[in-house]
């Protein structure tokens, strides 16, 4: 069965198949993922090594694998089904290898549909298998290909005020009608809508993105996306409507780039909204013309969207709706001409990552009315919007106004201070005569559990429902325990992680910041693509990273870099683009991310040189520790210098760990030069943080901070003699000073949990994980958080700086949870090789499952007084380690026999109370017995 699916939001439309045969089966994919940019800056068009191939083997017989591979491309499907191949036609190559296969076939032509297959053949003594066949098709590859002009207004109207911090400034509302006399055979349209768009075609709308396109620094490239309307079109007069919402490119808060007013920093401005339309028909007598954006169309401002601002809300004015505007019968007699506006600075690109979409859809689980206000409960912290049925809730002309906070005061209203400058409020005006009673908002999202609404005369639970937002992906990871505990936290981080997806991982949904702090997400990031398939996500993010770095080399702590002061060239903050590319390479096996990437991060490893001390020391520490437990509860930072890891020691040890990361990356990229350039500066760094912090008699690093040891540990500094007293020294803190309790803050919490458990302490791992006072995961949900906090005190800290739902306090617990807890660590890149090691401690069971790029990897394991069993699956060409616990290789059995005689499982040796084997693809069922 063949389905294919438009991604708007990409040049390159991807197209899925799903195929079942017999005794094999394949899920393939084309993945276009390194587009250049179209721009007069940047011509050109695509670069054949930009597109790769993969596809996942089913298997019906365990230890399936691929011996060699062999991929046709054609310009038509017909041909491909004859085996023909006049696009590409790779050759059989003997290769185990299904990931990110490069494309070296014909230069590719633009907005064309190119058609794919693969044959594979197993090495279990089976015929060659063919997939059917799949297609991709491209985008506009060269500046000549765009023949569109901008068009926009380029002023504001009376009832705009797009100049007060709080700007305000209306949507604006395009439209053009044109007339089809031949039948289509197909229709591509090509469109750039900033900020903000929404897309009509003949009264109805198209796509179910929302908040579309994805965000980015607009002096550097904007984003098109691409869509099928072929199936929209009549052979008749067609109306393309388009809203066009402020987003970021219209300044949430106006001033000059570096103002800063209250300690707020103002957002840059790009500019009025703008519109680059182009729609390609091709007719089946084989004609063609084109539907661009130029001064034909019409436009208005004075539509029901008065205003709309991400951090203040949207404000919706029923009265001045208009029905069927974007319908051909409508009159647009009043509406104005457009102007011909200039281009945005940046380069219009290919959209990496798919838009955001409403992805779950809640109802409240309590309403309560306090006088004439109605306070929402929906039971859970989250990003999105309400919708809310206004059918006789309020007359002519009143206004319903909807507030969103994460928290509720004590006497029931919201608790609004954590919000800051944030106004987080809707406003919807009412219009009795509205034939649309449901109303939502188009171009502002908020970060909520609460919503209070004013204004109505009545309000059920069934009027309201939540929409919950984020970019469109796979969730791809599971995990369940017997400890309701661990269960509910790993709940509670799914719901952060996805409810901070907005088209780049940003650091919180509410208040009035909303920026992607590199530190949020260095480690973090690993343990989030257990759990979803956020490849795209941050591919995309690392263009932004690396869009924002300067000439100099400089990387800021948020990217885009809409703030302009952050740059304070720390170390750890901007490394979190060495170790996002990293858990890319690691994680989804793209080795080519590196070499993209890697004459910026060299760029920016060459810059952080000027802060080397004489003794090779970094003396550039901008956070610390950041968000540490502070030893009361009313503080944000910690005021004990014992508790502080000192600065020079973190920016030392993550410099050094980046020089380790380079060096790889240097292998990677053919730059061996490099690599011995890499190693030479390590090994002086390692030697000054050994001569400055290790004190060689008490054998602890810098003050003896959890921190301080466990990076000690993590990065290799500590001599391998020392390593386990060093060891001994984190466990005494934690459990001396701390009452197992956890110490550390971002940084530390980035290596607690494994440093813990891969050094044989699983029971104190655990027992940090199952806290439930302060400070502690459970401290948070016992006082009621259903995300996570800002603040390990976040609920009696300062309001400046208690957000309730953020994620960068989650660290390691979650590479913990599926590399630990449920034993499944990718060895070699993609998940190729896994590493099966449970951490068994006291729970009693525990069942895990992660998408890999290969398949679905599984891990069941439960524990009684006399057995343990461990059910394991390995998808098809991938292989394992297993480490099974047991105190003999012959109390071990697979499917009730015993392991000798069984080929696909190898003895390898007997390490610290695991036997440990290697095994191939497929489903085990292993015993351990008394």
């Amino acid at each position: 069965m063949f389905t294919e699916f438009i991604f708007s939001g990409r040049l390159a439309v991807i197209f899925f198949i799903i195929i079942s045969l017999d005794i094999l089966g394949y899920e393939a994919f084309a993945q276009v993922f390194d587009l250049r940019c179209v721009g007069q800056s940047n011509p050109g068009g695509i670069d054949r090594q930009a597109l790769s191939f993969s596809w996942k083997l089913k298997c019906a017989k365990n230890g399936c694998s691929q011996l060699a591979y062999q991929i046709l491309v054609a310009s038509s499907k017909e041909k491909l089904n004859r085996m023909e191949s006049d696009v590409w036609n790779s050759g059989k190559r003997v290769s185990n290898q299904s990931i990110w296969i490069k494309y070296e076939g014909k230069e590719l032509v633009s907005s064309q549909i190119y058609h794919w297959k693969v044959v594979v053949w197993p090495d279990r003594g089976q015929e060659s298998m063919e997939s059917e066949v799949a297609n991709f098709s491209t985008g506009l590859l060269s500046p000549g290909d765009w023949t569109a002009s901008w068009i926009g207004l380029d002023s504001a109207f009376s009832w705009d005020s797009p100049t007060r911090f709080h700007s305000r400034l209306s949507a604006r509302y395009f439209r053009k009608t044109f007339t089809i006399k031949r039948e289509i055979k197909r229709a591509t349209l090509y469109v750039v809508g900033l900020g903000l768009y929404e897309l009509y075609v003949n009264g109805a709308k198209v796509g179910d993105q929302v908040l579309a396109p994805t965000v980015s620094d607009y002096s550097k490239r904007v984003y098109y996306n691409t869509y099928d309307l072929t199936g929209h079109l009549a052979h008749k007069n067609n109306t393309i409507g388009i809203v066009l919402g402020n987003g970021r490119f219209f300044s949430l808060r106006p001033g000059e780039v570096g103002e800063w007013k209250e300690e707020i920093p103002t957002i840059t401005n790009f500019g009025f909204p703008k519109l680059l339309f182009q729609l390609h028909i091709e007719y089946k007598n084989g004609s063609a013309e084109t539907v661009i954006s130029d001064n034909t169309w019409k436009v208005t401002a004075d539509g029901p969207i008065r205003s709309n601002n991400e951090y203040d809300g949207e404000t919706y004015d029923a009265r001045k709706e208009m029905p069927n505007w974007h319908s051909p019968d409508f009159d647009d007699s009043a509406w104005l001409p457009v102007s011909m506006t200039s281009p945005p600075d940046g380069k219009v690109c290919w959209q990496p990552n798919p838009n955001m979409q409403i992805m779950q859809e809640l109802k409240p689980i309590a309403i309560q009315q306090l006088k004439k206000i109605f306070v929402i409960d929906m039971g859970q912290n989250m990003a999105g919007w309400v919708s809310i049925n206004t059918e006789g809730k309020a007359r002519e002309g009143d206004t319903i106004t909807l507030r969103f906070a994460e928290r509720l005061n004590e006497d029931g209203r919201l608790y609004m201070a954590n919000l800051r400058h944030a106004e987080v409020t809707d406003r919807y005006v009412v219009n009795g005569g509205s034939k649309n009673k449901i109303w939502e908002p188009s171009f502002v999202y908020h970060g909520f559990r609460y919503v209070s609404v004013e204004g109505v005369d009545s309000l059920q639970a069934s009027d309201i429902t939540g929409k919950v937002i984020y970019d469109d992906m796979e969730t791809t990871g599971s995990f369940t325990s017997s400890h309701p505990l661990l269960n509910q936290i790993h709940k509670n981080a799914r719901w952060g992680i996805s409810g901070n997806y907005k088209g780049m991982p940003v650091d919180c949904p509410q208040r009035d910041e909303r920026m992607g702090w590199l530190g949020d997400r260095s480690i973090n990031s690993f343990g989030e693509s257990f759990i979803f398939d956020n490849y795209l996500l941050y591919v995309k993010w690392l263009d932004d990273i690396k869009d924002s770095q300067l000439e100099s080399g400089s990387i800021p702590d948020v990217a885009p870099s809409y703030w302009w002061r952050f740059f304070s060239d720390n170390m750890t903050w901007p490394s979190t683009y060495l170790f996002v590319s990293d858990m890319i390479y690691r994680q989804f096996g793209d080795q080519e991310i590196i070499r993209r990437h890697y004459p910026a991060m060299k760029k920016w490893m060459l810059y952080m040189q000027r802060y080397l001390s004489d003794e090779h020391l970094l003396t550039k520490d901008s956070y610390g520790d950041w968000c540490m437990p502070p030893e009361s509860l009313e503080l944000i930072h910690s005021k004990d210098s014992t508790r502080k890891t000192p600065g020079e020691f973190i920016a030392s040890a993550y410099f050094y760990h980046c020089l380790k990361m380079m060096e790889e990356f240097a292998v990677l990229s053919n730059q061996e030069q490099d690599q011995l350039e890499y190693r030479t500066m390590a090994d002086n760094v390692l030697v000054a943080i050994n001569k400055k912090y290790l004190n060689e008699s008490r054998v602890y690093y810098a003050n003896n901070t959890t921190t301080a040891n466990l990076l000690a540990l993590a990065f290799e500094l500590a001599p391998v003699e020392a390593r386990d007293s060093i060891m001994k020294n984190i466990v005494t803190v934690i459990k001396s000073k701390y009452d197992n309790h956890l110490s550390t803050g971002l940084i530390g919490n980035q290596w607690l949990m494994r440093g813990l458990s891969n050094n044989g302490f699983d029971d104190l791992a655990f027992a940090i994980a199952s806290n439930t006072t302060y400070p502690s995961w459970g401290y948070m949900i016992k006082n009621g958080a259903t995300t996570f906090w800002e603040l390990w005190n976040g609920n009696t800290a300062n309001p400046a700086m208690n957000s309730g739902n953020h994620v960068m306090l989650l660290g390691d617990l979650l590479l913990w949870y599926y590399e630990n807890l449920a034993g499944i660590k990718s060895i070699e890149p993609g998940f190729k090789k896994i590493e099966m090691k449970p951490s068994i401690g006291s729970l009693i069971y525990v069942s895990a499952s992660h998408r890999s790029p290969y398949g679905v990897i599984e891990s069941n394991w439960t524990k009684s007084k006399y057995k343990f069993h461990w059910t394991i699956v390995i998808p098809a060409n991938s292989s394992a380690i297993v480490y099974i616990p047991s105190s003999s290789k012959n109390k071990i059995e697979e499917n009730m026999k015993p392991l000798d005689g069984n080929k696909r499982i190898k003895f390898i040796e007997n390490k610290k109370g695991y036997f440990v084997f290697e095994v191939q693809s497929g489903e085990y069922h292993f015993v351990v017995g008394e």
